[in-house]
């Protein structure tokens, strides 16, 4: 049988798909989204508004590279709509200092993928990581921004904001404090005291974890596969692929472990003539299908692996060192990631809703006897 070889996966999506381009340190990078239908407006102030929730440089808790990350859109519009081709957007990388990391280039860093990435390809991009920088998410930012004007057609919403950061955990939300401090968290006191203990990492050369949470609203029951293409299943994968992001749960996830059947279960009622749950223990997807509820998840994000305190490591030489990180980077990944989360999030449910048109006979006749 023939057998088909494939270099690194930069695609994502099967009908409604994008595919990421570029590296850190390159001359630009982007996305190019296919399968978009073809009438939606846009334009670049839609997707520059989610790149600079991501920009760079907007507080002392993101790397101090001052990048504009201005978008640029090279195909698939005409006269403020799309064409239903092929959607080719690009950012230039304007401040690279490559030089920063000339020290790296020989040794492998602890918590990223240098040393993978050496074992799976024999070579490298050491500047910045390469493919596996988190400026990789630009792609996904201007892609997912194309998907989220899909979902606003269809009534459907999402949310993202900081749940922790470090031992710090919101305790109350209120959904006008996420954009009032800079880490999203929906909790004004818990972001008082994130911020002192963000102070204290980085007075002591160490970075911050947390966990980002997302509501999205307004998903139709029937949404998704009951096998291998559950939307719990296809939100994980997704979410999981941010490089940053080591663990996904839906609604109570983990915490279902310790209940009962009777605790865990979401009881049906009918309100206002509709079926309804009492409860969203579920997360709002049962067996792999969204049942109408608000859809939760969440995603545990480690700490920068890029930290000025010395580490331990080894070189290509085989030889113990010790490092330590220089150069530009994030003291937290969190605040910059909470639009990544939605992103990926928004593309994954357009995909999902495209594949569910063809569910049922009835829909398919209706749509060609129009």
């Amino acid at each position: 049988t023939e057998r088909q070889v494939f270099m690194a996966g930069s695609s994502f999506g099967t009908i409604f798909r994008i595919t990421t381009w570029g590296e850190s340190h390159g001359p630009s990078i982007g996305v190019v989204v296919d399968g978009c239908p073809a009438g939606l407006f846009l334009s670049e102030e839609d997707i520059q508004m989610q790149l600079n929730r991501r920009r760079p440089g907007q507080s002392r808790y993101s790397t101090p590279r001052n990048e504009a990350d201005r978008v640029h859109i090279l195909s698939g519009i005409f006269e403020g709509r799309t064409t239903g081709t092929p959607i080719a957007m690009e950012v230039i990388n304007e401040t690279q200092r490559s030089k920063d990391y000339s020290e790296i280039a020989n040794s492998y860093r602890p918590g990223h993928a240098d040393y993978t990435f050496d074992q799976k390809y024999g070579f490298r991009d050491y500047r910045g990581g390469g493919r596996s920088s988190g400026r990789e998410t630009i792609g996904r930012v201007a892609g997912g921004a194309v998907a989220m004007k899909l979902l606003e057609q269809l009534g459907i919403s999402i949310t993202a904001y900081a749940s922790s950061i470090g031992p710090v955990t919101a305790n109350t939300f209120c959904p006008g404090e996420i954009d009032n401090n800079p880490f999203h968290l929906p909790d004004a006191e818990a972001a008082a005291m994130a911020q002192k203990y963000v102070d204290r990492m980085m007075e002591e050369k160490e970075s911050s974890g947390g966990v980002i949470e997302c509501r999205i609203m307004g998903v139709p029951a029937g949404l998704g596969d009951p096998v291998f293409e559950k939307l719990d299943a296809n939100l994980a994968k997704a979410v999981m692929s941010i490089g940053a992001v080591k663990g996904v749960e839906i609604g109570d996830g983990f915490a279902v472990a310790s209940a009962c059947g009777s605790e865990n279960n979401d009881n049906f009622k009918i309100e206002n003539d509709r079926i309804v749950k009492s409860t969203n223990h579920a997360g709002g997807i049962l067996g792999g299908i969204s049942d109408g509820s608000d859809i939760v998840l969440r995603a545990a994000v480690k700490p920068t692996p890029s930290i000025a305190k010395t580490q331990s490591t080894v070189n290509k030489s085989n030889e113990e060192i010790e490092i330590s990180i220089h150069g530009r980077h994030d003291p937290i990944i969190v605040p910059r990631a909470v639009v990544v989360v939605e992103s990926m999030v928004a593309l994954t449910l357009v995909d999902m809703l495209f594949m569910s048109m063809t569910s049922k006979m009835d829909d398919i006749i209706d749509f060609f006897k129009k």
